[in-house]
């Protein structure tokens, strides 16, 4: 028995647990987007796969509906795929365990896809129907969208000749997303020089935090398990003189999620005792758990022993500058909107660190989001200074555009008012600091009008992710209505 039958709209859900049952992370999509181009070949419908393996599926107009202008129907197929360090869930392999928990649908150990496993439901449920009243679709499913927008970067829109689109990738029902910020992806590099240092080898491990997405979740000023990780190092050789050596770091999942876990393997020489580093340790995890009460109080360090013997590990200079670059590096909000009350204009986020001891590397890697493409590119040049400054090598990629609030838009127009005649009430509409593909649409399409919407979702990017049912149900009745009045 599937675990969601019986949840209403059924093919909405039907296909939603089937996505579910195939990995989909990003950078492992071969398999869903084959699944996509199987539904629509299933269903006699024309569909396009590119080399990105971006899916484009195109119906047919309904009865009456043939002189209409086609509509775009967009989402993405990635998931930030996040599970508990405790579970050891590979998610490259495994499905989803998802379960219900009153009105919302959650993964068991690991995040649920609900962005934007979702508004792929909802684009097969529109596509399998037989009954609903709507104008020429092409439903656009991308790649890669949570590393970057590589999927929406390398697609040819002139497959497509509509000039309306909706996005189905917001988090917040009866909020429209009517523009967003910019991005890109920030990487630094940095060589240390080994040594063979002999001790106690030891695992310390920052962990309970929220999490969620860098973008939406920014704002609320959560812990950075990197962050922190590298803060409790520093203050535990500088301020303590706890004498150690670094092996290794490994912190995060993806440069867009905040990282919840972060750990580092030391070696503890053998004259320098135990339980004063447990002591030293606890002190500076009481100072910053004392910080966190409010905005994140599951904060929890732990320490594993890994034995004794003789380590390769970084050289006194290298482990000093290591944690000097993360630390030095900003990280978090860095401006709010001075138009838009309560929106961050820009920011950046260390979303992961990754030590890699054949190449004697280390790798920073964050999200930095901006709403003005200048103060975007002023923030890269100001991480490249910084990290330079420490001699490691840097990068930007996947820079993506961000999507301009229109002041005239007849679909945000229509968006707005059969929403109001199904609820009596006014939606909101904004700009969000999140990015959304419409920018990659909207260069790619002259003359392109688009709005985001979406049911609620909760936690997004993080294991604690969950999915509104009754939302799901909402939104779904108000996009046929919406395609009805298309």
């Amino acid at each position: 028995m599937a675990v969601l039958e019986g949840l209403e709209p059924k093919n909405v859900w039907t296909f939603f647990e089937e996505l579910c049952g195939i990995p989909h992370g990003s950078g492992n999509l071969r398999a869903i987007s084959d699944h996509l181009v199987a539904f629509a070949k299933e269903r006699g419908l024309e569909v396009i796969q590119d080399e990105a393996l971006n899916v484009i599926i195109k119906k047919p107009a309904s009865a009456g509906y043939e002189g209409k202008p086609p509509v775009i129907l967009q989402g993405h197929m990635d998931m930030v795929a996040v599970c508990t360090p405790e579970s050891g869930i590979d998610m490259k392999v495994t499905p989803l365990q998802i379960y219900t928990e009153g009105d919302r649908v959650r993964a068991k150990d690991t995040s649920l896809g609900g962005d934007d496993g979702v508004a792929v439901a909802m684009c097969m449920a529109v596509l399998d129907s037989d009954d609903l009243a709507h104008p020429p679709l092409e439903v656009v499913i991308t790649t890669e969208e949570e590393t970057g927008m590589d999927g929406a970067r390398a697609l040819d829109a002139s497959h497509l000749s509509g000039k309306r689109l909706i996005n189905l990738d917001s988090e917040d029902e009866g909020v429209f997303m009517v523009g967003c910020a910019g991005g890109a992806r920030f990487h630094a590099r940095y060589m240390y020089e080994k040594v063979k240092r002999s001790g106690m080898k030891l695992q310390l491990t920052v962990g309970g935090l929220k999490g969620g997405h860098s973008g939406v979740m920014i704002h609320e000023e959560r812990g950075n398990a990197n962050v922190l990780l590298a803060r409790i190092l520093y203050t535990l050789y500088r301020k303590m003189g706890q004498d150690f050596s670094l092996c290794s770091v490994d912190g995060g999942v993806a440069d867009n999620a905040i990282p919840a876990n972060a750990s580092a393997v030391i070696v503890l020489p053998s004259d320098n005792p135990l339980p004063e580093f447990e002591a030293a340790l606890k002190s500076v995890e009481e100072e910053i758990a004392a910080e966190l009460k409010t905005r994140d109080p599951g904060f929890a360090v732990t320490l594993t022993d890994l034995g004794r013997g003789t380590f390769e590990s970084f050289d006194e200079s290298s482990m000093k500058h290591a944690i000097k670059l993360i630390l030095s590096l900003p990280n978090g909000v860095q401006a709010m909107s001075p138009d838009v009350k309560g929106l961050v204009e820009t920011s950046l986020n260390l979303g992961t660190l990754q030590t890699d001891g054949s190449s004697q590397t280390l790798q920073l890697s964050y999200a930095v989001r901006s709403s003005v493409e200048s103060a975007k590119n002023h923030l890269n040049d100001r991480l490249r200074m910084i990290a330079k400054s420490f001699g490691a090598v840097t990068a930007v990629q996947g820079s993506y555009p961000g999507w301009q609030y229109a002041k005239e838009s007849p679909l945000r127009d229509l968006c707005v008012r059969v929403f109001e005649d199904m609820y009596g009430k006014t939606p909101v509409v904004e700009a969000i600091h999140a990015g959304v593909e419409c920018g990659f649409f909207a260069g790619k399409i002259p003359g392109l009008d688009c709005i985001s919407l979406g049911p609620d979702m909760e936690e997004i990017h993080s294991t604690g992710e969950a999915l509104s049912i009754s939302s799901t149900k909402r939104v779904y009745e108000y996009l046929c209505e919406l395609l009805k009045a298309m």
